[in-house]
């Protein structure tokens, strides 16, 4: 059955629009979670906002404010936040192309897919999925969810695109703060070889179907054996083994460790990326697109794309 959409709106390269849907790439579903339930009546306890003066408060009296000083809020109604909208708001409007491997993987936050709205947007969404899928690049794109812009990737995946939206710099923490204090020393190259044979002898082909989460997959065992009355089986804490020296350990692992098992997986494990800036301004809210032929609109974008880059460089 396919997932709830979780946005609607047009993707457009210049002159072409194609209506499309964006539904979330990944589930929690099938999470173990846990309910916080009263010691004595094992009722369910149900969490209720409360005001320090007021006690017990209804949701439908609660509004939205933004604290601009200690303690000093300015109140924001829904019709504050309709006023703000920007051509992002129903809108993915693609500002240009970029390797994907030139876009750090700190900056990665959540994957969507991206299919189109409807039988007539298929042709143009199934032309610029195989344009991004020919060129090697990815899309570098605006858009906005849970009232904020985003900026995101897009790529031809499948039959379909993949989007992902990206952390906001602001967000990513500088390295320096954690790796500065790490001595700038080099490793003795001996071992260092030692290292790298080690790591020869351990390369496979990533499948994620291979690495099972061990502590949820216990976790649901223990709940079965308590649904069966048992008590829970407790595992033994593996020893830590003898403390030797890192030569010896890098011997004595080259010595012992195994060549990796293959996956069933046909992909090769992702490369490692580097940074990607993409910035631009808002635009204001599009006026609805008006209906062109595929064609005709891809040829005119070409045409307007040199006159656009003549602009920038003046």
């Amino acid at each position: 059955m396919t997932p709830r959409s979780s946005w609607k709106g047009y993707l457009k390269l210049s002159l072409v629009t194609c209506p499309v849907k964006l539904y979330p790439a990944t589930s929690t579903n099938e999470r173990i979670r846990f309910n916080q339930l009263h010691k004595d009546t094992h009722n369910r306890i149900n969490m209720k906002p409360v005001d320090p003066e007021l006690g017990i408060v209804e949701r439908s009296d609660l509004v939205k404010g933004y604290e601009y000083e200690d303690k000093q809020y300015i109140i924001i109604d829904d019709s504050d936040l309709e006023a703000v909208r920007i051509e992002s708001s129903h809108t993915i409007n693609i500002e240009s192309f970029v390797d994907e491997a030139e876009v750090d993987t700190i900056y990665e936050d959540a994957p969507y897919y991206l299919a189109p709205d409807g039988a007539m947007a298929e042709e143009t969404f199934v032309v610029l999925r195989e344009a991004l899928r020919q060129s090697g690049k990815v899309a570098i794109a605006r858009l906005v969810m849970s009232s904020r812009e985003r900026v995101v990737t897009i790529g031809a995946r499948d039959n379909g695109m993949f989007l992902h939206t990206l952390r906001n710099p602001t967000e990513v923490r500088a390295s320096a703060e954690v790796f500065d204090s790490i001595p700038e020393t080099k490793p003795d190259p001996e071992m260092l070889q030692l290292a790298q044979a080690l790591i020869k002898q351990k390369v496979a082909k990533f499948d994620p179907k291979m690495y099972e989460d061990r502590y949820e997959t216990a976790l649901m065992a223990m709940i079965r054996e308590k649904l069966k009355g048992h008590k829970p089986i407790i595992a033994d804490v593996p020893e830590r083994g003898n403390v030797i020296n890192l030569m010896d350990a890098l011997k004595a692992s080259l010595g012992q460790a195994k060549p990796a098992a293959a996956s069933k997986s046909k992909d090769e494990a992702p490369a490692k990326k580097t940074t990607a800036k993409a910035a631009a301004e808002p635009a204001a809210k599009p006026a609805a697109p008006k209906k062109v032929s595929l064609k005709d609109a891809l040829a005119a974008s070409e045409a307007v794309a040199p006159k656009t880059t003549a602009r920038k460089k003046a």
